[in-house]
């Protein structure tokens, strides 16, 4: 064992990652909560907490603590980023005793938001604190040449955000961060359902949905799904088809939210990169960017090429970690 080990976090809405410098990936856990309301204590972190979503006593609530990228309940997320490093630390078999953390932020973050992350990390005796922007992160986990005079095009869409940056020389030269993710499309869903069904369902049968028959292009085979949910008239649960059309136009408004901040990035970049982005186009990187159809209709959108990064859902992980080498040199850089 070594007491200094060396960790990114990617402090995401729906999902926390942490990378160890020697294992890669160690930890990919739903940001859930569960806590007794009556006596404050957590009672499940994690995957544990997210599959009691619904399904709890009254004096038990799954909560999130983060939400929209940033912290919403701070000493919820102390006490979440406690269990799950000692999680960690049993896995790798690594001391977590002072480690140093790289963790990364929303591009559109204030300095109290990025301060609340800040203590919060050290507040579990993290020796060091490095912060770094959200798109510069899933720029080097998608194995981008950030340090390069490219123009390095990366959009990625969490679960409380979507972050849009373009990097050249390991900095931040046009980037956009809006409220806007999967959960906004799981939201959409419910909303959907409920108005045009009168049928109440929760957060987990709408991510299903969205996963199962969520298509970003317009232009797609259609898909039919069974779901259940509790008839609002009634109160009494009832089974209803839905297909893979109402569920597009359904969540159309956030993913036209989402394109906007892609263009208006794109429109913010100094000519010179912008042959760059016609040559290397746009990488996608986060869960949201892996809505069927989402890359295609990027690019008939966009007229640029769009890739996917090689692992999307890791990508800001494996950056944070990575940074851990060029973290000096992205310091100067913002300078």
């Amino acid at each position: 064992m070594f007491s200094n080990a060396e960790i990114g976090i990617d402090l995401g809405t729906a999902n926390i990652l942490i990378y160890s410098k020697t294992k890669g990936v160690v930890l990919n856990e739903p940001s859930v909560v569960a806590i007794d309301v009556n006596t404050k204590d957590v009672v499940a972190v994690g995957t544990e907490a997210k599959e009691m979503i619904g399904k709890t006593p009254k004096n038990i609530i799954p909560i999130r603590p983060l939400r929209d990228g940033v912290i919403a309940d701070y000493d919820v997320t102390a006490q979440m980023l406690k269990v799950l490093l000692k999680k960690v630390s049993k896995k790798i078999g690594v001391s977590m005793r002072k480690p140093t953390v790289v963790v990364c932020t929303p591009a559109g973050s204030t300095a109290v938001e990025r301060r609340a992350i800040h203590n919060a990390i050290t507040s579990f005796g993290a020796k060091t604190v490095h912060l770094i922007e959200e798109p510069v992160a899933a720029a080097i986990g998608a194995d981008l040449p950030v340090d390069e005079p490219l123009a390095s095009v990366v959009v990625d869409i969490g679960g409380g955000t979507s972050e849009v940056g373009i990097i050249s020389f390991g900095g931040v030269v046009s980037s956009n961060s809006i409220r806007v993710g999967g959960d906004n499309l799981d939201e959409e869903i419910i909303h959907y359902i409920r108005k045009t069904y009168n049928v109440l369902i929760g957060e987990r049968t709408a991510e299903n949905i969205k996963m199962e028959i969520g298509y970003a292009h317009p232009n797609h085979k259609e898909d039919t799904m069974s779901i259940r949910g509790r008839d609002m008239v009634t109160g009494l649960p009832k089974t209803i088809d839905i297909t893979s059309t109402e569920i597009h136009e359904a969540i159309k408004e956030p993913l036209l939210k989402i394109l906007d901040a892609v263009k208006a990035t794109l429109e913010d970049c100094p000519p010179e990169l912008s042959g760059d982005i016609v040559d290397h186009g746009v990488v996608l990187t986060g869960g949201g960017s892996m809505l069927q159809g989402m890359k295609e209709w990027l690019a008939s959108e966009l007229n640029v090429p769009v890739h996917m990064a090689p692992n999307p859902l890791e990508a800001v992980a494996i950056g944070t970690g990575k940074s851990l080498k060029i973290i000096n040199k992205l310091q100067k850089a913002a300078k």
